[in-house]
């Protein structure tokens, strides 16, 4: 699971983290016009071989009312990949979450600055946890909770391809890391608000929240609030209890057993947040976010707002790094639940990556939603460390020109 998160925020920084004149250098190989999208260039970006670690990629991409969709055919295979390809979404979900208790809160039914100990007394071990955490910390990465399941050994390619069919409820992980069988559990990372660390584990407890909260299952609030008022009806939340393939026709992605053995992980257990979609559900996703159909403004500026401390200033990021590059590194760049990417000419992207077995996926747009980029990309190997040249390849070839020394 740490790894896990680890390569969502490491895909993220695909498309802000390039030095702006490595950006520049390499945009220029993608030399379009600010009105126009290079479809040649955009093309080439997802075209993808043995030394990038994927099996296929697809993208849409949207720019000042212009679109354009591409896919990258299997590579194992050399079957093609449908430009309506369903692919596991991983991370992208925590948006969704974050809505929910957004809309909650502008119901009256949770109160942000309110505590978790408040909301579910008990679920925080008091002795190792005593200084309250807010609801909003949860969600902004703030929390200084522990990792999901921290302490615990990493599972090698061969375990994680075999409990792959596992379904894990929000119950199961948040008991299994704060009270894990045969071993102490884990303490606070750091103060609650000191500053940001991503934090995978804080929406499990969200998920658990609004499950409380509502007494529904998140699949039933998920469906009811997000899917169907957007009309993303190829988008599924996992079945509780159940493992399930991704829809037909599905990106493939694969993992590697020791042997070298490639082993198709499309049908996965997971997470009561885990979810598959496409392309196009997901662009409708980040448009109905932005436009306001999913949020009044004043829970809307949650999304654009990235936690401060008393001083004024961004907090800063637990590890110094990670987050921002040029004189914000080292500081938030999360907000709830989204992640502000700079480009070098001061715009900003906002939008959220994804990482599952076999898959890495993200989705970004500027806040007046003319530049969207949705990608998903299918791994060819159990690190699918690849992902990330085609993602920052995809995000020069698409916006390549805001990018300037």
């Amino acid at each position: 699971m740490r790894r896990s998160s680890a390569l969502s925020l490491t895909a993220a920084l695909a498309f802000g983290a390039i030095a702006p004149a490595q950006a520049a250098a390499a945009a220029s190989a993608y030399a379009g016009t600010a009105a126009d999208l290079d479809r040649a260039a955009l093309r080439k970006a997802i075209s993808v071989g043995p030394d990038d670690g994927a099996a296929g990629v697809v993208a849409d991409v949207h720019k000042n009312g212009q679109r354009w969709r591409g896919t990258s055919g299997d590579i194992t295979t050399g079957k093609p990949v449908s430009p309506d390809a369903h692919f596991r979404i991983g991370s992208i979900s925590k948006p969704m979450e974050a809505v929910i208790l957004l809309q909650l809160s502008a119901e009256g039914r949770v109160d942000l600055d309110q505590s978790i100990q408040h909301y579910l007394p008990g679920l925080l071990p008091e002795n190792r946890f005593a200084e309250p955490i807010s609801v909003r910390q949860l969600l902004n990465h703030t929390s200084g909770l522990p990792q999901d399941f921290e302490g615990s050994p990493a599972a090698s390619a061969d375990e994680a391809i075999e409990r792959r069919l596992a379904y894990v409820s929000f119950d199961e992980v948040i008991e299994q890391t704060l009270r894990p069988v045969g071993r102490p559990g884990p303490g606070p990372r750091f103060r609650p608000g000191a500053r940001q660390e991503y934090n995978s584990f804080g929406y499990r407890v969200a998920g658990k929240l609004i499950e409380e909260l509502t007494r529904h299952p998140y699949q039933y609030e998920v469906t009811a609030r997000i899917l169907k008022p957007l009309k993303m009806r190829e988008t599924r939340a996992a079945v509780p209890g159940r493992s399930t393939s991704v829809p037909a026709p599905y990106l493939p992605g694969y993992m590697s057993r020791s042997t070298g053995e490639l082993v198709d992980v499309n049908v996965q257990g997971g997470l009561p947040a885990s979810m598959t979609s496409t392309t196009g559900d997901l662009d409708r996703f980040i448009s109905g976010l932005f436009d306001g159909r999913l949020l009044r403004p004043e829970q809307a500026a949650e999304l654009f707002a990235v936690p401060k401390g008393s001083d004024g200033k961004p907090l800063p990021y637990a590890d110094g790094s990670n987050c921002n590059t040029g004189p914000a590194r080292g500081t938030a760049c999360f907000s709830v639940g989204l992640m502000s990417v700079p480009l070098p000419d001061g715009s900003v992207l906002w939008g959220k990556t994804g990482s599952d077995l076999g898959y890495r996926s993200g989705v970004f747009a500027s806040r007046d939603l003319n530049r969207r980029a949705v990608y998903a990309i299918g791994t060819s190997s159990s690190l699918g460390n690849g992902s990330q040249a085609v993602a920052q390849r995809l995000a020069l070839a698409a916006f390549g020109d805001q990018v300037r020394d």
